[in-house]
This record gives C-alpha cells, structure tokens and sequence, in this order.
C-alpha cells in the first residue's frame, strides 16, 4: 500500500532534514514514527502525504508514483492526512465543513447524511453540529477534523500525532477508531512521541533519530534488538546510541 524508498529531504545545501528512511506499510496494519522533537517525523509525513516533495528518494501509495504528476491527484483520492497544524475555519460548523469537504470529494448527497450521521455518533459530535468551531472544545476539534479527514473512506490514513494534546478519554476514542480502520484493512501510518500509543497501536515501529531510522520492529524486536526490558528503555538506549550533539 505504502512504500517508501530512500527518501531524502534538504531545506537548504547546509541542513539535512530526513537521511535516506526507506519501509513499506501494507494494508490491515499500524506502522508507528517515533522520535524526539526535530527528529524530521512531520517532514517525513508531510512527503508521505504529498505535500513537500522529497530532495531523493521515491514514493508509492496503492501501486501510484508520488512522482507523477499524473498520478498525484488520484493518490489524494486514497489518503486521509490529519495533523495537528490543520486549522478549521473558526466561524464555520461542523455541519457545514463536513458537507464542504464531502462536496469536494464528490460525494453523492443521498450518502453525506448517512456518513455524517455515522462518523458524528461515533465521535459525539452531534450536540455540537451547529457550533462555531471557535467554541468547540480542543478534544472536539480534533474529533472533527479525523472526521473530516476521513470523509471520503481512504485506503490509506496518515495522522501525525492524532492523540496530542487529547484528555484520556478522547484520546481513547481515537486509538480505538485506529484500531477499527486496521480491522478494515487500512494502511495507518502513526507518528507520535507517545510510548503508550506507540505500543498499544502498532504493529511495527521505525524509530526516527537525527532523520534516520536506528532500528524498526514490533515492540518486543525493539526491546530484543537493544537488550532492554521495556519499550521505553529501548527507546532512549537507541537515542543514546545513535543521536549526535
């Protein structure tokens, strides 16, 4: 569903963001990013989701080539890209923003209601669907926006930290809407810094340190691969080993 090849990412001739990341993530499964703050994972998600064009490498999404410009507009119609830098519109709704992107996928209109219904009782979005976004609560926000950004039912979901900044119950509800998007057999690609997301989601993880990824694996290869008897552990043995001052 997802490959990924080499993929190189410069901003200026001096500063190397992403160093060569290659990994494949097939459908039905959870691929986790994690890493420290500036370790290049919204780059490197942002390329994934087409919006920065890698320096090198390529990119494939359901068999299409990230790198044709012919194929580009129908790899948008397989991706659902939530990140926390989305903004919606702050005087708008949640009903009206919903039907506006619903319209844009070309959703037929006998379908928007039931998908709306559907996608709003699942996240409790219905007493607020009259609400100006402004005065939605942060959990609210970010139920809206996945709801939005899966409005067109993607083979392919790419959320960058979807869980920050979330209180527990909210952030329970999106990982357990996760969980049922891989029982559907979507490709989820899923950065975040949170070991506990990180280890209760994915089925395989690619830890990212300085723009390269220092091992990958399920969470008990991590552990195995460094010796260590917790995820945690794991993780800032290969941070220690492998980042440079």
């Amino acid at each position: 569903m997802i490959k990924v090849t080499d993929i190189h990412k410069s901003y200026n001739k001096d500063t190397e963001t992403v160093k060569g990341v290659s990994f494949e993530v097939k459908e039905g499964t959870v691929f986790g990013l994690l890493g420290p703050n500036g370790a290049g994972k919204t780059t490197l998600m942002q390329i994934i989701a087409t919006l920065l064009k890698p320096s090198s490498g390529t990119l494939e999404i359901c068999g299409l080539s990230a790198t044709s410009e012919k194929d580009i507009l129908e790899i948008h119609k397989k991706i659902g890209f939530l990140t926390t830098e989305v903004k919606l519109d702050p005087l708008s709704t949640p009903n009206k923003l919903y039907d506006f992107f619903a319209k844009l996928y070309d959703i037929p209109d006998e379908e928007i209601e039931t998908r709306k219904k559907t996608s709003f009782d699942r996240f409790g979005i219905g007493p607020f669907a009259d609400k100006k976004i402004v005065e939605l609560s942060t959990g609210m926000k970010q139920k809206v926006s996945i709801a939005i950004s899966l409005i067109h039912e993607p083979p392919v979901v790419i959320f960058d930290e979807p869980t920050n900044g979330l209180d527990i119950l909210t952030s329970k509800q999106v990982s357990d809407y996760l969980l049922e998007l891989k029982q559907k057999g979507r490709a989820i690609i899923l950065s975040t810094h949170i070991f506990s997301v990180a280890e209760s989601l994915c089925d395989d993880i690619a830890v990212l340190i300085d723009g390269r990824i220092a091992a990958q694996g399920s969470v008990k290869e991590l552990m195995t691969q460094t010796n260590t008897n917790s995820f945690e552990d794991a993780f800032f043995k290969l941070y220690v080993d492998n980042h440079k001052e």
